[in-house]
């Protein structure tokens, strides 16, 4: 199998697997009990709770685990509205988000805020600060924009719009959905400027199930998730998921290992997938993305779902845009107004420290032999 699909999840490494199978078989204890093997559970959570953290960029007792990124970004989002529900019920975002924001914010719509969402320049994907921040009112509670896009990668510029803000309405919080970001490209939660960081681990070799929330020291008070036990200091109540933490903290601990040279790697592997696959007729790149593993391009009049069943049938992994769809058209897509035939041809690459050039030959080759033998849509 040729794995091209990391922006979707990540393969667990041997050491993650071990790691949490220990504690499902030898250290299950609850770390609310009160008796050895409970108490010596809870340190460890707070131990993988430090490592994770610490790759953030933040205080350890800033950090929240949570089950996935779409919980987080729910979460962010809410809390921060009812902290400034004296500001007022307005959101910024923009309409290239993933589906937790975008849902969420809508669900807020019925509840009676306004959102604002703002669409990216042009075919190139790119939101500036000055985008989001002319969208910006005094009664503007929350800004929600994303770190890295899932879909064409683009880099959206979080710490200009924290600086941004700041100056404009400091009272407006700020939520980046940082699940593409973390670990991708370079930042810490003290110097971002943001109030909420979602992070997920699946994206980056731990198990599916877990992810956690940064939240900033401007909301002292945060409004719990969910009411219980008391856990995750009484603001995300029930039995802490111990396995998957422990395997986040590995992934986190691998993956830190040689970080630089293994976004260099993946850096370079898109370097030279772009070569390979821009030199087959009709592959038009989609999008200015700059994350280091994602790689939207368009094999333009051929259908992308009929392209990703070819290359699966041959073993090769890759999306028609995210995995999180179901199969949906995508928005992020639709927000670049691509012609039809553009836009239907839309396939996503994404790399991993793993993937090898000998894989993007092999992804190259299929493409091309698609692309020779299939008939295209029509015009």
């Amino acid at each position: 199998m040729i794995y091209l699909d990391h922006a979707a999840t990540t393969p667990v490494p041997r050491e993650v697997a071990d790691a949490m199978y220990a504690v499902l078989t030898e250290q299950f204890g609850n770390p609310s009990s009160q008796y050895q093997l409970g108490l010596e559970m809870k340190r460890k959570v707070e131990l993988w709770r430090k490592t994770v953290a610490e790759a953030l960029g933040c205080d350890a007792k800033q950090l929240f685990f949570t089950s996935c990124g779409t919980e987080g970004d729910n979460w962010a989002i809410q809390a921060g509205l009812w902290q400034n529900r004296h500001v007022g019920r307005h959101i910024v975002t923009t309409a290239i988000e993933h589906n937790a924001v975008l849902e969420c914010c809508k669900w807020m719509e019925r509840q009676g805020c306004e959102v604002t969402y703002v669409s990216p320049r042009d075919a190139s994907g790119v939101i500036t600060a000055e985008d989001i921040l002319s969208a910006v009112r005094p009664d503007t509670a929350l800004v929600s924009v994303m770190m890295v896009n899932n879909e064409i990668g683009t880099v959206l510029p979080i710490r200009q719009i924290a600086a941004g803000l700041k100056a404009k309405n400091p009272k407006t919080l700020l939520h980046t959905d940082a699940v593409q970001g973390f670990m991708k490209v370079p930042f810490t939660a003290r110097t971002l400027g943001a109030d909420f960081i979602t992070i997920s681990g699946h994206k980056l070799g731990a198990p599916k199930g877990v992810g956690a929330l940064y939240i900033g020291h401007r909301i002292p008070n945060p409004r719990p998730l969910l009411a219980g036990g008391g856990q995750e200091q009484a603001l995300r109540s029930g039995t802490e998921a111990t396995a998957q933490i422990a395997g986040f903290a590995k992934a986190v601990e691998l993956r830190r290992q040689d970080l630089n040279a293994k976004l260099a790697h993946m850096a370079g592997i898109k370097a030279y997938a772009i070569r390979q696959l821009t030199a087959i007729p009709d592959l038009r790149l989609i999008g200015a993305g700059e994350a280091p593993h994602i790689l939207s391009v368009s094999l333009v009049g051929w259908p992308s779902q009929n392209i990703v069943n070819d290359l699966s049938a041959q073993g090769i992994c890759v999306s028609a845009g995210s995995a999180c769809h179901q199969g949906k058209p995508s928005h992020v897509v639709a927000a670049l107004k691509l012609d039809k035939r553009t836009a239907g041809g839309v396939i996503r690459l994404s790399f991993g420290p793993e993937t090898s050039e000998e894989e993007i030959d092999a992804c190259a080759e299929a493409l091309r032999r698609h692309h020779d033998t299939r008939m295209p849509m029509l015009k």
